[in-house]
């Protein structure tokens, strides 16, 4: 059988599965973000002064990273899920919240006294941020390389890693109404490491949950 026409049987049996791919990948949506809304309000919660520092640019800066990292990692999973899809062109959509944190970082640094620098990169809440990421992330991270296997991803790695950074998003976003570091600086370092043990967990773990 030829490469193009085992692509198309692979898809047409995941049709025939009884659920469609748009369903599948709704409900995994819902049930990871339901997932780690349960995790985080049980361990953790939001920080006391929400009210009076969701007027902070700094605070709301975070959200605008974490979702939009969350959001193109969802738009391209659901895409590498499919065996014939081509996601070359969309790749380029996670570099989207990269920059906007690489932009956040260089107004951080022009704007504060180089002799606090360190002070914000490191911040207070750094051991707990790498561990309540990954801890809010990983029942997400499971739910959505289960889905994975509803598909059947030609490059079940890197379908898994970006499950990963789905996943990450999620966690972060959340985790970002608890942080009390709100700087760039801080969330460059400690929520990208955190975020890339979730990638890392993915793309491991869809090797063995997701190949076909």
């Amino acid at each position: 059988m030829e490469t193009h026409e085992l692509i198309k049987a692979l898809a047409a049996d995941a049709r025939r599965s009884g659920v469609s791919m748009t369903v599948a990948w709704s409900s995994a949506v819902l049930a990871a973000v339901a997932v780690a809304a349960v995790v985080f309000f049980a361990l953790l919660g939001v920080r006391p002064d929400i009210a009076s520092v969701a007027q902070s640019f700094r605070f709301l800066f975070k959200f605008a990273v974490t979702i939009v990292l969350a959001t193109s990692a969802f738009g391209l999973l659901h895409m590498l899920s499919r065996p014939e899809a081509d996601a070359r062109r969309s790749l380029p959509r996670l570099a989207i919240a990269p920059t906007l944190l690489a932009a956040g970082v260089v107004a951080e640094l022009a704007v504060l006294s180089p002799d606090t620098w360190s002070a914000r990169l490191i911040g207070t809440n750094s051991l707990v941020c790498l561990t309540f990421i990954p801890l809010i992330g990983i029942g997400p991270l499971v739910l959505l390389l289960l889905a994975l296997r509803h598909g059947a991803p030609s490059r079940p790695t890197l379908a898994g890693a970006v499950a990963g950074l789905a996943a990450g998003g999620l966690a972060a976003t959340f985790y970002a109404a608890h942080c009390t570091d709100d700087s760039p600086l801080f969330v460059a370092t400690w929520y990208t490491i955190a975020i890339a043990v979730l990638t890392l967990l993915g793309a491991l773990g869809a090797s063995r949950i997701a190949r076909w």
